[in-house]
């Protein structure tokens, strides 16, 4: 198989997409995202000891261990930064924090939900689509406007048919963005530290709304894929 075109380089921040085969949906209902959200949190982690399958058969006092022994250790192959689960691609805004994290990290995530999704439907083969696109986050400009094009994905993509109800789409990263109530799954610090607020970072998401959802019309035109 090829090497990568793009390497992934340690303390990098990347915007990885990945998709269905042949943009097949991967999600099919709650449950499905609610897993892919919890298999990705679950392997951002470094020296998992065990697959998550298998961690989901432990009993509960043995769960919280692992899991409290995970959050103290806080050792990382990846910081999310932001995430956004469609229903046929997941986007995921990462920063490398350990050699080939982000490699080991996708392989996880995408294996072990595969191996869910196959298992629950009676299906055999892949699940995703070759390998994940990558593209190197080079500027801050750029990191806050791939957040909004993130966190926009629903909207955009005419799954949500208003702006207002992507502040409770659970299956992205926008919700927490706005709540610093809600637990710290993500790094939303390096964006939101350029905003003198959360409303004004909800402002600059939302002012650019209509915009995307024209170009997602026309994309097939002008060749963004």
């Amino acid at each position: 198989m090829p090497g990568r075109e793009i390497p992934l380089v340690t303390e990098e921040v990347y915007h990885i997409v990945n998709r269905g085969v042949a943009s097949q949906p991967i999600f099919l209902n709650q449950k499905d995202y609610l897993r892919g959200l919890e298999t990705i949190f679950y392997y951002q982690n470094q020296n998992i000891p065990l697959r998550y399958s298998f961690f989901l058969r432990l009993p509960v006092e043995q769960k919280t261990e692992l899991l409290d022994n995970l959050k103290t250790k806080r050792k990382f192959l990846v910081e999310i930064i932001a995430l956004c689960l469609m229903p046929n691609h997941v986007h995921l805004l990462l920063k490398q924090i350990q050699e080939k994290g982000i490699s080991i990290f996708m392989s996880n995530f995408t294996n072990s939900y595969t191996r869910y999704f196959n298992t629950k439907r009676k299906r055999v083969g892949p699940l995703f689509q070759g390998k994940f696109k990558a593209v190197r986050v080079e500027t801050d400009e750029q990191l806050i406007h791939l957040s909004r094009y993130i966190h926009l994905n629903p909207y955009s993509s005419y799954i949500l048919k208003s702006l207002n109800e992507l502040e409770n789409y659970p299956y992205s990263s926008f919700p927490e963005y706005l709540d610093p109530k809600k637990s710290a799954n993500f790094s939303k610090e390096i964006i939101l530290n350029n905003f003198q607020s959360l409303t004004s970072y909800k402002k600059f998401v939302f002012d650019q709304a209509d915009h995307q959802k024209r170009l997602q019309e026309i994309k097939h035109l002008i060749l963004e894929e």
